[in-house]
């Protein structure tokens, strides 16, 4: 139908009105320009700094090559150069895309085939698996750069990624990106299958900036410590990205080492921080953890992972300034998709909260039909944080958004009050006997031992129940404790049928880099345990 109205909007006119990723550091730095903004090791940049080495970054990217829409892998611990690299790219329009480190030759190579990546910058000690999985595809990436981080060398395959600090050219570079526009891709952590490479927009990112920041009670004037690997969505797009946007002050650590954090926290006057309930339990069970002066803190975080309601109540006894937030959600959700709010902790022990700002969500039955309060089904989302779509996988994509909601994988339920409670990943759930069994019910229960310090239930492989309950669990430092005792713990506090037909005893469980635990490992390990 002719409205009679047509609009047209040139480049000038689309430049004007521009808002994109890359426009968020040099609004903060028109800002606030002489503030503190990137603290890594010795260096220390104030916004205006900051913008100035991006700039000069994303136009010797320029130079070399790489223009909107290109893939640039990014494989690296936290540093200065990643930070800096990723601000460029966001300028340039170019597509960064974030690996971790920890994956062996072969899965990096899959990501680095499978994206397509033009560039690829390495930290210097991962040069060597980094070269490995370019052998193995006898190809990939022709940009090498890599970053000084640990001083280690590097073959002549590599340029310095430093040296594009040092352009000539900081003019402020433009790309037309529009908000549909792939601007990041982030893999999925592949616990099921091959990891899938979510597409996300520049628009999906800035909403759910927004979401974040208003729903976490952001403010420019915080000083946030950033510890957890930024090749994760949780790190970068919930906490630092947002202090770049707010003008806030980022102190920015390698790796989450307490004593380190402890310090920082003492010296920066930290106010903000962001863990997996993992290193919350890890900085809590420290013997340093009373010797700082930790009263700066005001804001806490956590997700990537379910927090123990023993944890939550002790971290608001031993730190009762900081006001705490859960943030639920996944990679595809940009990541934040419900918010538990700090008034409501200790209310609704266990919950993930309610929908964000610009977040629909709903449960289902396998039909997709809403299910009653109170029952259990999957979880959907609606929201303009979604990620566009699985990189050259129209299949999943599909399976993922029917009937117009993304589909989660996770189960869970609401209250009367209309807060979320995720009960388990769909593949996390152990059908034992024609029972239902949720292992997060289970490792709630198993972590009130007092002697307990860690716990990991899933579910393997029996010839008679289908599948059986195993819980493997890590003692708390200096205590002794048996798998039989657990045992008789857990038959005192739960039914028959959820009580673990074994119960291992590990100094440690496998994480990922962000602290999560990887059940797919120990389930691998554990899944002939019942055979013969």
């Amino acid at each position: 139908m002719n409205t009679g109205l047509e609009i047209q909007t040139g480049a000038e006119q689309r430049r004007a009105r521009s808002q994109q990723l890359g426009d968020l550091l040099r609004r903060s730095a028109a800002r606030y320009p002489d503030r503190l903004a990137l603290a890594f090791r010795d260096h220390r940049d104030t916004f205006a700094d900051l913008n100035d080495l991006v700039n000069r970054t994303a136009n010797a990217l320029i130079s070399l090559g790489i223009s909107k829409g290109e893939r640039v892998a990014i494989l690296s611990r936290n540093s200065r150069a990643f930070v800096i690299v990723r601000c460029a790219l966001a300028k340039i329009g170019a597509i960064a895309t974030p690996v971790n480190f920890m994956l062996n030759a072969e899965d990096v190579a899959y990501i680095l085939d499978h994206s397509g990546a033009r560039g690829l910058i390495c930290q210097d000690t991962l040069c060597p698996v980094a070269e490995e999985a370019l052998d193995r595809i006898g190809g990939g990436p022709d940009i090498l750069l890599s970053i000084a981080h640990e001083g280690g060398a590097v073959s002549d395959r590599w340029s310095r990624v430093e040296d594009l600090f040092d352009c000539a050219d900081a003019s402020e570079p433009w790309t037309d990106v529009q908000p549909d526009d792939p601007i990041q891709m982030m893999y999925t952590s592949g616990t099921e299958s091959r990891p899938k490479g979510a597409m996300m927009s520049t628009s999906a990112l800035l909403d759910q900036y927004v979401t974040v920041i208003v729903d976490g009670e952001m403010q420019q004037d915080t000083v946030e410590l950033h510890c957890l690997p930024l090749f994760h969505c949780a790190q970068l797009d919930c906490f630092l990205t947002p202090d770049l946007y707010l003008g806030a002050t980022s102190i920015l650590h390698d790796g989450a080492d307490p004593a380190a954090m402890f310090a920082a926290i003492e010296a920066e006057k930290v106010t903000k921080l962001f863990c997996p309930p993992t290193v919350w339990i890890l900085l809590l069970r420290h013997p340093d953890f009373d010797k700082h002066d930790l009263s700066s803190l005001r804001q806490g975080y956590y997700g990537a992972s379910i927090m123990p309601t023993a944890i939550i109540e002790e971290l608001s006894a031993r730190l009762p300034n900081m006001r705490l937030y859960n943030f639920y959600g996944q990679t595809e959700m940009a990541p934040c998709a419900t918010i538990l709010r700090p008034e409501e902790q200790l209310t609704k022990l266990g919950s993930a909260g309610r929908p964000g700002l610009n977040v629909e969500t709903r449960v289902v039955n396998d039909q997709d039909d809403e299910v009653p309060v109170g029952d259990v089904g999957e979880i959907v989302h609606r929201s303009p944080h979604l990620t566009l779509c699985y990189y050259n996988d129209p299949d999943k994509t599909a399976e993922a958004f029917r009937n117009g909601w993304f589909h989660s994988g996770d189960l869970g339920r609401f209250d009367d009050d209309g807060y979320l409670y995720v009960v388990d990943r769909k593949k996390d759930m152990i059908k034992t006997g024609g029972e239902n069994v949720a292992s997060r019910e289970v490792e709630e229960t198993i972590f009130l031992h007092p002697k307990v310090a860690e716990v990991a239930v899933f579910g393997v492989p029996h010839p008679k129940w289908i599948e059986a309950v195993v819980a493997v669990v890590v003692p708390k430092p200096g205590q002794d404790v048996t798998a039989e005792e657990v045992t008789d713990y857990c038959r005192g506090a739960l039914s028959a049928f959820k009580t673990p037909k074994l119960i291992a005893l590990r100094d440690s469980l496998p994480k990922n880099a962000s602290g999560k635990i990887l059940k797919r490992e120990l389930r691998e390990e554990f899944a002939a345990l019942f055979e013969g």
